[in-house]
């Protein structure tokens, strides 16, 4: 078991790749570094095998399915995921290791929206989807996070074989910041500072339609792993709609003891029928999502187990 897996995730990155190991050897000479190449076009993986990473391949498109990947092959104390775009300064990796390794903390945020993001980074659609996505999680899930959808985060051994990898693209950071929150993990904050892609790197996230599924995933687990709030909203919505809709039928009844839109008052039982099967939906869902965490911390005592038992064999062997 490595003691720290430098993760890099690669598309096309050849004009960047050979400076972010050059950078990671001269602040974590210790760490081996990983470098999974998704199906470049360019000369990305020759680059970096030739810098002296371990050079791997990833051939389902997308960073999500890179990362599932690099989770499930290596084994480590402390994984330290960054970009192979030169954007995040490496100096502060050392810190960030320190948290997993000293402190036990499950994740270390790499928090760029609280240094140099919004005045480096050129691309305002990103600036303002980046505070959107910030303000509805820590919202829906009543936390604090700093910066949900950086790339540039540490994991301990235990968050890495329990997290349950279902995203395929760059919806991926949004996943595990919601997975983290709501299995109550040791989530810690490092301030780094963040630089723009140097001129002809292109980036590979598409503002509209990876903003979409962003979007999307923060409503499927909210779903999932908040079911009962989920489902009180959509009952409390319906019953609203019902009920205003109903307001003026019951004052014309009142006033002349007749209901003449009945093709209204019908819809609007049927509405309210509708908004209690949600409500109910709700209870039982979440009585299932209760059940996955605690099955969920039977999987997290079962991996310490695991990795107790190779940590103390591996021991012996050195002793003897």
């Amino acid at each position: 078991m490595d003691r720290i897996a430098l993760l890099i995730p690669c598309y096309n990155e050849a004009k960047t790749i050979g400076k972010v190991i050059a950078d990671a050897k001269k602040y974590i000479p210790e760490a081996v570094i990983y470098v999974y190449d998704n199906n470049s076009t360019d000369d990305t993986a020759a680059i970096a095998k030739e810098a002296g990473a371990v050079v791997r391949h990833e051939y389902q498109q997308g960073k999500g399915n890179v990362i599932r990947r690099m989770f499930r092959e290596i084994d480590a104390e402390c994984y330290i995921m960054t970009d192979g775009d030169d954007t995040y300064p490496l100096e502060y990796a050392r810190e960030m290791a320190a948290k997993v390794l000293e402190e036990q903390t499950d994740m270390v945020v790499g928090d760029r929206l609280s240094s140099t993001y919004f005045t480096e980074n050129k691309r305002p659609f990103h600036n303002m989807g980046n505070s959107l996505v910030r303000m509805a999680i820590n919202r829906i899930f009543s936390c604090d996070i700093k910066d949900i959808m950086t790339g540039y985060r540490a994991f301990s051994y235990s968050f890495a074989k329990t997290f349950p990898i279902l995203s395929r693209g760059f919806e991926i950071e949004t996943e595990m910041t919601i997975h983290a929150v709501n299995n109550n993990m040791a989530i810690d904050n490092v301030i780094v500072e963040y630089r723009d892609r140097p001129v002809g790197s292109v980036s590979k996230l598409n503002t509209y339609s990876d903003g979409m599924k962003v979007l999307g995933t923060i409503g499927r687990l909210f779903r999932n792993y908040q079911p009962f709030k989920f489902f009180t909203l959509i009952s409390v919505m319906l019953a609203l709609l019902s009920i205003g809709f109903l307001i003026p039928v019951l004052v014309t009844y009142f006033e002349t003891g007749l209901v003449d839109r009945f093709p209204t008052l019908f819809v609007c039982c049927f509405v309210m029928l509708a908004a209690l099967q949600a409500f109910f939906a709700g209870l039982i869902l979440s009585s299932n999502a209760i059940k996955s965490r605690r099955d969920f911390e039977f999987q997290l005592n079962l991996v310490e187990l695991i990795r107790n038992k190779d940590g103390k064999g591996t021991n012996e062997g050195a002793e003897k």
